[in-house]
């Protein structure tokens, strides 16, 4: 188009001007003179509009880059479009019962491929991939989710860390030879403070932990501001935790766990302790089989018992094959030494880091529940970011002893979320 425009203007020119040359002639009579002049004009300006025309020529095998990849796009999509692909793809996945967050996440991408981004199915893929993550550690699979989701129209905020430029271009790692660049600013930050900020007491400085992490549970990031970033942490209306009280009603179906022991497998992600779970673990609600996938730790608890927390909780995290969350929490009172806790906090981490796995150690679940398994029973959600919905929690009503000592050393003095609007629902009890 630009190669056209071009060549037009400069065909009027040049028509311009041989009129020009010729009505001079015709009222002058002779004007060899300026006929020559104007016929050399002309041949300079014939040579500069094949210049120009090569020139946009190039311009235009530059453009071709973006369009190459519309054309990738539109062949990839060609691929997928008999939906073949899908349809196996769902086929295999659904006999896993634990389907990886990058797996959901390919499922979903599959989805949009297949049947566009307008389609409920693919939207609701890319939404069970966000509720799936891990939000501290698979920051990739949220920014790709959501902005798959703000492709396909929804009404969902992309993360700031989503949009922030490539390494190559602010520090990390070099595109041309994978060596670690660092931005002058951040070199100008650490000439500036070469002794950093005072430790908060979670293993992180105060001002790089609340740059790094996605939400927290104090100051500017802290519960009251979760709804920015996550909009049902605000607009849910079954939200948790909750202020356990009467009047309950009362179900007759019971909680029986069948925790096995497996090797241990602990992590401190920034935001708690949390342990990861071998398969192998269950439940039983009502009959229906649930699968232990971790358990991790609040201080002070989240729950309330009529208007008072307790020095701490367990909530074991559970799913179902239809993907259905269980929370069971174990409410942890100040008493006695608790053997198991022992044994996880000698191997905690104090710092937020990876996974740890110490060798030749294992540890049964089952340890840390009291003998009787009454319990309180509400429809909530998750705790923490992004607060999904339609989590089915179990407070069991007996306590269970931890030391002060064990208290002290859990290494967050603070990370539970507050009690959240009961909103008209009920609380059962057995």
């Amino acid at each position: 188009m630009f190669k056209t425009i071009a060549i037009v203007i400069l065909t009027l020119g040049l028509g311009g001007a041989g009129y020009f040359g010729w009505t001079q002639k015709s009222a002058y009579g002779t004007a060899a003179k300026e006929v020559a002049a104007l016929t050399t004009q002309l041949e300079e300006a014939e040579k500069k509009a094949e210049e120009t025309a090569e020139e946009l020529v190039t311009s235009e095998e530059a453009l071709p880059p973006l369009e190459a990849k519309v054309k990738e796009f539109d062949a990839v999509k060609g691929v997928f479009a008999n939906g073949a692909v899908l349809k196996d793809l769902e086929a295999l996945y659904a006999k896993d019962k634990k389907l990886s967050t990058e797996k959901q996440l390919g499922l979903a991408g599959i989805r949009m491929l297949t049947n566009g981004g307008k389609d409920p199915a693919t939207i609701e893929a890319f939404l069970k991939a966000i509720e799936m993550t891990d939000w501290k550690g698979q920051q990739q699979v949220i920014c790709a989710a959501q902005k798959a989701l703000a492709a396909s129209g929804e009404k969902v905020k992309v993360m700031s860390e989503c949009k922030e430029e490539a390494p190559a271009a602010k520090g990390g790692k070099d595109a041309k030879d994978g060596k670690e660049s660092k931005d002058p600013k951040d070199a100008k930050a650490d000439k500036a403070d070469p002794k950093g900020k005072k430790d908060d007491g979670h293993g992180a400085k105060k001002d790089e932990k609340h740059a790094a992490a996605h939400w927290d549970y104090e100051g500017e990031m802290g519960p009251e501001h979760w709804g920015k970033e996550f909009p049902t942490c605000g607009k849910g209306k079954s939200q948790s935790p909750l202020n356990i009280k009467g009047p309950f009603e009362k179900v007759r179906f019971n909680v029986v766990p069948d925790y096995k022991p497996g090797p241990l497998k602990i992590l401190n992600n920034g935001h708690t302790i949390q342990v990861n779970v071998t398969p192998g673990s269950k439940i039983r609600i009502d009959g229906k089989a649930f699968d232990l996938l971790q358990f991790h730790f609040h201080r002070p608890s989240e729950e309330h018992i009529n208007g008072k927390p307790s020095a701490m909780v367990i909530h074991f995290v559970h799913k179902n094959e239809s993907g259905e969350l269980a929370v069971l929490g174990v409410l942890l009172q100040e008493g006695n030494e608790n053997p198991g806790i022992k044994t996880l906090w000698s191997y905690a981490p104090t710092k937020e880091g990876a996974e740890v796995a110490p060798e030749n150690v294992a540890f049964n679940p089952t340890n840390l529940l009291p003998r009787e398994m009454e319990f309180f029973h509400y429809d909530g959600s998750l705790t923490t970011p992004p607060c999904t919905e339609k989590v089915k929690f179990y407070i069991l009503k007996t306590q269970v002893n931890i030391s002060k000592e064990q208290i002290t050393q859990f290494p967050f003095k603070m990370n539970a979320r507050p009690v959240q609007p009961l909103n008209e629902r009920k609380i059962f009890t057995n």
